[in-house]
């Protein structure tokens, strides 16, 4: 990554942790926070705790309906537990979170990875476990560009008129 132009203006990004492997997906929100710092110096960031991905959609859509942040991400680790209802739950949630930005008009950012294979061994862990803080990196340079774009496409104020 290059040295962004930092996103200097106030604003509030909630985070939505799924509490599922918690180990590896609090990695990714470490790693967005202490980017975000560097990146959205004026950034309040509130953090959510839900069960699962499953519950962070109607979170997300709840979240950005009160007007009081200017983006969300939701962070999960959705897992093939031996059944291939994690492909439901990741597409579920992918789907919700989009609809929740589309319906609101507030972005919704995801961290929520669905890993192909994935048994609870140290190697895997390990690999997941770093893999979220990159994209905990990427989530809050994500953060910045939209937040960036979205205050360049603001109506422009009208001129005041002298007295």
């Amino acid at each position: 990554m290059t040295n962004p132009t930092p996103y200097t203006a106030p604003a509030r990004v909630a985070v939505i942790r799924a509490r599922w492997h918690a180990d590896i997906v609090d990695r990714a929100h470490d790693s967005f926070v202490a980017t975000a710092a560097t990146l959205l110096p004026q950034t309040d960031v509130d953090t959510f705790d839900v069960p699962g991905a499953f519950e962070m959609p109607l979170l997300a859509k709840k979240l950005a309906e009160t007007g009081r942040y200017d983006a969300v991400v939701a962070i999960a680790f959705v897992v093939d537990g031996g059944i291939y209802r994690h492909d439901f739950v990741a597409g579920a949630v992918i789907d919700g979170l989009m609809q929740a930005q589309m319906t609101t008009g507030v972005p919704v950012f995801s961290v929520s990875l669905t890993p192909h294979n994935y048994q609870p061994a140290d190697v895997l862990t390990a690999f997941f476990a770093e893999h979220f803080v990159k994209k905990g990196t990427e989530a809050a340079e994500a953060v910045r560009q939209v937040l960036t774009l979205t205050a360049e496409l603001a109506p422009a104020q009208p001129a005041r008129k002298s007295a």
